[in-house]
């Protein structure tokens, strides 16, 4: 174990992984993270905690991981490189082991023009790949990247994640990014959620025929549509994101009032789908603030009980 975290023990053992995710609010309001919690409590193996997502202003990524922990709850710990240099990035890699999270989630992070502070300075001293080399010497090499060695055993031993996007162009650059990120030393990715089908089976042929899907695990993105709208908006406006016809015609045909429960039953075959994919170790379910219909995505697709291990 490199960790020995309850997400490196379910994927280690060659158990379907599910992780789900809980953004922290725009406050110090502690409860709401706590409501968010009860909800996916028994049905994720972890949960991420998105850091100032989209470039908002919210809650730490570290405050919003130790709530989760008193609430029982795994955290994946967001860490994205917009906000800090890598003197903030180490020290907070430590302190977060030092209170008991033991993933981590190695990002770049929304641009700030897109956020609440678009006057903001960004910072990006280490890029998302150096993120992930620095965390892998930590734990590997007991070394601050300063060269600065730590005394052995009270090294930051994360399980590292990182993000990847299957549909960025170009599409047949995408599985060497990948690659390059299993080179820098990460051990489990989450991909953007996906609804094109056909192309992310393509995506992990190409892993699978590259035996990246050996060298670590990929957890497939899963994000319920909850209206026509919200289709739209993903399709016409989110960066990267491959929105096919026929899913947006799919709501659409539905009355208003039962899109939502469409978009519910697309998650679920699509996560019946991906148990069958070649490579796929787990989904990450991303109901964005939606986390209410979690139990009820994860029941129907057959996903419980979580394994024990």
């Amino acid at each position: 174990m490199k960790s020995g975290s309850n997400l490196e023990k379910v994927l280690t053992a060659g158990q379907f992984a599910v992780t789900g995710e809980c953004g922290p609010p725009r406050s110090a309001h502690a409860d709401e993270v706590r409501h968010k919690a009860q909800h996916l409590k028994g049905m994720v193996d972890s949960v991420n905690v998105t850091d100032n997502q989209t470039s908002v202003v919210r809650m730490s990524s570290l405050a919003g991981s130790l709530i989760l922990r008193q609430e029982g709850l795994e955290p994946n710990m967001q860490m994205v490189c917009r906000d800090r240099n890598r003197i903030a990035m180490q020290s907070d890699v430590m302190g977060a082991y030092a209170l008991g999270v033991r993933n981590l989630l190695c990002l770049s992070g929304d641009h700030q023009k897109f956020g609440d502070h678009p006057e903001a300075k960004n910072v990006f001293d280490l890029d998302s790949i150096q993120l992930i080399q620095t965390v892998r010497q930590l734990r590997d090499e007991r070394k601050l990247l300063s060269g600065q060695e730590m005394p052995e055993g009270h090294e930051p031993r994360m399980f590292i994640g990182a993000a990847v996007n299957p549909f960025a162009d170009p599409f047949a650059f995408r599985v060497h990014r990948l690659a390059k990120k299993i080179a820098a030393g990460v051990d489990f990715v989450q991909t953007q959620c996906i609804y094109n089908m056909p192309k992310f089976r393509e995506y992990m042929k190409q892993a699978v025929d590259m035996g990246l899907h050996e060298k670590c695990f990929i957890l497939a993105g899963i994000t319920p549509m909850k209206s026509l709208g919200m289709a739209r908006y993903m399709s016409k406006f989110v960066p990267g994101m491959d929105v096919p016809d026929d899913i947006i015609n799919r709501v659409k045909a539905a009355d208003k009032k039962d899109q939502a429960k469409v978009g519910i039953e697309m998650a679920v075959e699509q996560i019946q789908e991906m148990k069958e994919i070649p490579g796929v170790a787990g989904v990450h379910i991303m109901a964005i603030e939606w986390e209410e219909r979690v139990p009820e995505i994860v029941k129907a697709a057959g996903l419980l009980p979580r394994p024990q291990v």
